[in-house]
């Protein structure tokens, strides 16, 4: 029996091969919330009945099904493929690097279509007994990355689904030894592309990426449920770099309004040879858009830059991920 509290829950994710088709959790991550849910649109009856006073509860009809919600985590070592796979959108094989335990995971941006995830996720009754509930069809939407001084390296992913259901047994969770990537692993780079430098004074980095999708393809023939979600906007980069004001690289930046390319890296212990475990977000082309920085009072200038990643033209922004998983 499981303890009878949020202390029992489990969040177990696979790979679909057809969209909305269950697949048996193979993968299980570690989590600090989570808020997936049904989605239901009912419809009543209106007839009118003679002297009948209430609505009947038999002419209440659920006319659309879907799911969603977020899961958050802190960013390990291992188990972060599949999701990474799902909100960049590339087909991703992990790379072994020499003849040693570590694989190289590189995420480059591309359309997510026939990325799907079934997300089991189970939640104990105070009684120890685990309920479940399988979101089919789970499509990353969103992706919110951020890390600051004297904390761990967390994810926010905003997730839609095709539809829930719970007759699917639960799968046994089964996690591998991980940690997660934090503060004092972190550096930042900006600069021309491929010659990137570090910077200085930096306190806290966030990037959101989002993957906009049509998600209400609701047709006839399907029990009120979707159609796998579409492309239908650009992509979305964005964050902020928080730091005491050291040098005006960023703020020159922000005045001229020139691209400059950001490698935000996490390292961690050595694997093998000369390969370390690793998160790297790469993002070839930003724009610094505000704020420039101001005085406050007394204390250090601590300002803000809040920037938009875009596309240099040639190069796709990417996240690299080394870890010892053999596959996602």
């Amino acid at each position: 029996m499981a303890i009878g509290s949020g202390l029992g829950a489990q969040i177990g994710i696979a790979p679909e091969v057809t969209y909305g088709t269950y697949v048996a959790p193979t993968k299980f991550v570690e989590f600090t919330k989570e808020g997936l849910q049904l989605k239901k649109v009912t419809a009543q009856s209106q007839g009118i009945a003679a002297n009948r006073l209430l609505a009947l509860a038999a002419r209440r009809v659920v006319t659309q099904r879907s799911g969603a919600g977020t899961l958050e985590m802190e960013v390990t070592n291992k188990a972060m493929g599949l999701l990474l796979q799902s909100l960049m959108g590339t087909s991703v094989t992990p790379v072994q690097q020499a003849a040693t335990a570590a694989y190289l995971q590189t995420h480059i941006l591309a359309d997510t279509v026939g990325k799907s995830l079934t997300i089991q996720k189970g939640m104990p009754l105070t009684t120890g007994t685990v309920t479940r509930k399988n979101f089919l069809g789970c499509k990353v939407i969103s992706a919110e990355f951020s890390c600051e001084v004297g904390g761990m390296l967390t994810v926010s992913f905003e997730i839609d689904s095709k539809d829930c259901e719970e007759t699917s047994v639960l799968a046994v969770a089964v996690y591998p030894t991980m940690a997660p990537f934090h503060f004092a692993q972190m550096s930042l780079k900006t600069g021309t592309y491929a010659s990137e430098v570090p910077r200085s004074g930096i306190r806290k980095v966030s990037v959101k990426i989002e993957r906009p999708q049509n998600t209400e393809r609701y047709y006839a023939s399907a029990n009120g449920t979707k159609a796998e979600p579409i492309a239908n906007d650009l992509v979305k980069i964005s964050g902020s770099l928080e730091g005491d004001y050291v040098d005006t690289i960023l703020d020159d930046l922000h005045t001229s309004d020139a691209t400059t390319s950001l490698i935000w890296d996490f390292t961690g212990p050595l694997i093998a040879a000369t390969h370390f475990e690793r998160f790297t977000v790469n993002l070839p082309a930003i724009k610094i858009d505000d704020a420039p920085p101001t005085v406050e009072g007394y204390d250090v200038i601590k300002p803000t830059m809040a920037f938009t990643g875009l596309y240099d033209g040639t190069n796709q922004p990417s996240i690299e991920y080394m870890s010892t998983d053999i596959t996602l």
